[in-house]
């Protein structure tokens, strides 16, 4: 678990105690009725385990259920940019629909992942490996926008019609 990662933390017949608890940037989770806990160390089945001993002074065989939420920023040319707290089975193409989809303005062959200082741009397409690619803490992705002329192909078509009408118009 890395900073900005959350906890989505369940226990049965206590909705009061369940919730989505983010690590803060020191590694510690706050949890109610336990405080503080550094959870940067400590693998998810361990932190289960833990969780339900700790709970044990406040609930009778307390039920727990925990699932890590990853962090991943969506930005660019889709129509909800933001950071999202998704689970481990969601992939890009998963998260870009969070985010809303592709914006009207979107190159669907621009999508760029940058994680760990590395870049992978490609196609959303579905013979394209990154539509598939599960997302890790801190991933960003990136959608490109089309090119100015691209996006605004009418109007330069218009531009063009109505130049080449005023200048025929002009060597009659």
């Amino acid at each position: 678990m890395r900073a900005g990662d959350a906890i989505r933390l369940r226990i049965w017949r206590e909705p009061d105690m369940s919730g989505d608890f983010t690590v803060g940037a020191d590694g510690v989770v706050v949890l109610p009725q336990l405080g503080s806990l550094n959870v940067t160390e400590l693998p998810l089945d361990s932190l289960q385990r833990h969780l339900v001993s700790a709970y044990s002074v406040f609930l009778r065989n307390p039920s727990i259920d925990i699932i890590l939420l990853r962090r991943v920023n969506v930005s660019g040319a889709v129509r909800t940019p933001g950071l999202y707290q998704v689970d481990a089975t969601v992939s890009v193409s998963d998260a870009l629909s969070l985010a809303g989809g592709l914006s009207a303005d979107a190159r669907e062959n621009g999508i760029e992942l940058r994680r760990n200082g590395s870049r992978l741009v490609a196609s959303l397409s579905t013979a394209s490996r990154l539509a598939d690619t599960p997302i890790q803490s801190g991933d960003q992705i990136f959608v490109r926008q089309r090119s100015w002329v691209s996006r605004n192909a009418g109007v330069v078509a218009a531009g063009i019609s109505a130049t080449a009408i005023v200048v025929a118009s002009l060597l009659r």
